[in-house]
């Protein structure tokens, strides 16, 4: 899963603060505010941060801009979900560090919004200075802002920290109020925060090395261009905003973005051009020769300034063309110089689709990379058996060991989000990390889950299970298996070619709907080849596009009882070709992952021949891949414990309704057919 940030996705804010597709309303169901700001001094948490002075320095930087109130949301200028340090203003003027939330100031008041996996976490970093809005939505801030801004006052914002999804809301929102929504290009909070700000990221940026790309990058120039000329609007010119689309284009990677081997880029794609903008300085004279950057013909790439994006693409759109973009990535700080009528605009853009779809170099590269990752998990379990006894193991010193453990893989690039290592009750909050400072130790009488992936030259992993090593509660163990249940009765699902992935969710769910229970988080998410771990638009929510053989997606059931424990069996799996009796253009999943699941946590009473035959199927498929790599790096200890965890597991199971009758029933209730 990783720590999914909801900045990235705002129709997915939208969905859950609607309690839509099944996920519970977010609901505060816990006591008052730990503040008191009532009190002479106030009480405040010793974690809270003294803001004043931050406020004070944007609110003098307000006055010279004339505005009543500024927005500062959680992103940066291409709506990353993972953002670098010089990108967090919101955590500086707030002193908030949660990853999901917007703030807005006025002359007199300042207020957080965020979701309900925050708010202690913002009640205890916030001073008195900040209002806690337990809401998302922008129709919140909208209202607020109504009623503290005065009749004639500007309300600014940095346009290129604004969708354009966001900027049509506040816009339409205030239209009619005599309330100005201000763009403006000088970052506020930027300017307040003076040489304090972290510095501009000047890291190499390089090339792959051709062994781990899945094509040359003039290939993949090649395609993007012929699909402009076949689009029936005629485009000129493509524009990628995404950090992810640019390094995919060009097989480049950097490291200004933690755990993403990205840097700032945008590209400005033509018929008969490349502009690359960067910072140029992170270009060494082998980097620049492999771009082609001496000559200026149409494979040639033209270096620019990063901050000189805006103004380039301001100027290419004053002439006879037709620009391409992808809505969900691109800032209003880009489309507002783009005039309407010479803009295409879908929901992605040509390279993000394009790049979903893996071609069979890259497939087996993923492939590659998952046995090594599996390797790494196998040392860090088997670690954990021996040691969790002694009661000397915590959350935060085993996350460390494991991401030791991943480094000396081959080809490692470090870890590809912060491990969730969660013990006992805190594995019930979904994207729990410990820290140094804030961890507990882990015990054989609870539950453990552990969420984490690695980056490799060849490919990005990511992978969660959840083991106990005493013994678990028979809830417990229903829970575990019905997740299970869920895994693979996804994971085994054939169905139609172009599929949307939320026509098959329900299949991950099917089994704890059974008997009332449910998770609040999304079933899966695309991965990248050294790229992205949440990586658009692939995985099984609504915006999502359809699944299409060659994608790699996550499929991660999972159930949470608060206070208690926590479970989620997450693997990655590739679309294949699906073998059906008849013919058909028919896909399924191949999992990649290959780690056992826990069988001290399977209750083999509630699994049907079809779920036992799948599960001790792919424990061999492990022990045929991964085995000969533990023997052959002389891992004995480790293979003798894969080939105890990979034992068929004995048959003892009531026959269940098959998958092709639950298939038939959900797809007559999408249909709208009673049955």
């Amino acid at each position: 899963m990783a720590r999914a940030r909801w900045g990235c996705c705002p129709w997915l804010v939208l969905l859950c603060a609607l309690g839509a597709w099944g996920y519970p309303k977010q609901v505060d169901l816990r006591g008052e505010d730990v503040r008191n700001c009532s009190l002479s001094p106030p009480y405040l948490p010793v974690t809270a941060v003294n803001t004043t002075a931050q406020l004070t320095a944007l609110r003098q930087q307000m006055h010279v801009q004339n505005l009543s109130a500024y927005i500062i949301p959680e992103t940066d200028a291409h709506m990353s979900e993972y953002i670098g340090n010089r990108d967090k203003r919101r955590a500086w003027i707030t002193g908030f560090t949660g990853s999901a939330g917007t703030a807005v100031v006025t002359m007199g008041k300042a207020g957080l919004w965020t979701d309900s996996r925050y708010w202690t976490q913002a009640e205890r970093q916030m001073d008195c200075n900040w209002e806690l809005h337990k809401e998302v939505d922008i129709a919140s801030i909208t209202t607020w802002l109504l009623t503290e801004v005065p009749a004639g006052g500007s309300v600014g914002f940095d346009p290129f920290l604004f969708s354009i999804g966001s900027w049509e809301s506040y816009d339409m929102a205030l239209k009619n109020s005599n309330i100005q929504l201000m763009p403006i290009t000088a970052n506020l909070v930027d300017l307040a925060w003076g040489s304090q700000k972290p510095l501009v990221p000047s890291q190499p940026i390089y090339a792959l090395q051709d062994a781990f790309t899945g094509s040359p990058w003039q290939e993949k120039v090649a395609g993007i261009r012929s699909q402009m000329q076949k689009h029936r609007k005629g485009p000129t010119a493509v524009l990628l905003s995404a950090l992810d689309e640019t390094a995919w284009l060009f097989n480049l990677r950097g490291s200004d973005i933690p755990y993403n081997p990205f840097f700032y880029s945008y590209t400005l794609l033509t018929d008969s051009s490349i502009r690359l903008f960067v910072n140029k300085s992170c270009l060494d004279s082998e980097t620049r020769k492999y771009l082609n950057s001496s000559c200026t013909g149409s494979m040639c790439v033209q270096l620019e300034d990063y901050s000189q994006a805006r103004s380039n693409v301001q100027t290419y759109a004053s002439g006879d063309v037709k620009i391409w973009i992808g809505t969900s990535y691109t800032t209003y700080g880009l489309y507002e110089v783009i005039p309407t009528e010479k803009l295409i605009g879908d929901t992605y853009s040509p390279v993000m689709v394009t790049k979903a779809v893996k071609n069979s170099k890259e497939q087996a590269l993923l492939r590659a990379s998952h046995v090594r990752d599996a390797v790494a998990v196998i040392r860090y379990l088997v670690w954990l058996e021996k040691n969790v006894p002694k009661g000397t193991v915590d959350e935060f010193s085993g996350a460390e060991l494991l991401d030791q453990f991943r480094r000396e893989e081959a080809y490692s690039s470090g870890p590809s989000f912060e491990t969730i290592s969660a013990s006992g009750l805190n594995a019930a909050l979904a994207h729990y990390s410990p820290t140094k400072e804030q961890h507990q130790k882990l015990s054989s009488d609870e539950m453990y889950l552990l969420d984490s992936g690695g980056q490799y030259w060849d490919g990005t992993t990511d992978i969660t299970r959840t083991v106990h090593w005493g013994t678990p509660s028979a809830f417990q163990k229903e829970a575990y298996t019905r997740v299970l249940i869920g895994n693979i009765d996804l994971s085994r699902l054939v169905f139609p070619a172009s599929t949307s992935g939320r026509m098959m969710e329900i299949f991950a769910r099917r089994a704890l709907w059974d008997v009332g229970l449910n998770y609040g988080h999304g079933t899966g998410h695309g991965i990248g080849n050294f790229l992205g771990v949440h990586e658009w638009p692939v995985g099984f929510q609504s915006g999502n596009i359809p699944m299409a053989k060659g994608m790699f997606t996550s499929i991660e059931p999972g159930y949470y009882q608060d206070g208690e424990f926590g479970i989620r069996l997450e693997d990655v799996a590739l679309v294949v070709e699906a073998k059906t009796k008849y013919p058909g253009s028919y896909l399924t999943f191949e999992v990649v992952s290959l780690v056992p699941y826990d069988r001290n946590l399977i209750d083999v009473s509630l699994l049907s021949p079809e779920h036992l035959q799948h599960l001790n199927r792919y424990h061999q498929t492990i022990r045929e891949k991964v085995g000969p790599e533990l023997r052959q790096r002389q891992l004995l200890e480790e293979l003798e414990w894969l080939w105890e965890h990979t034992k068929p597991l004995p048959a003892r199971a009531p026959r269940m309704a098959s998958l092709a009758c639950l298939w038939a029933v959900a797809s007559l209730t999408v249909l709208g057919w009673s049955v």
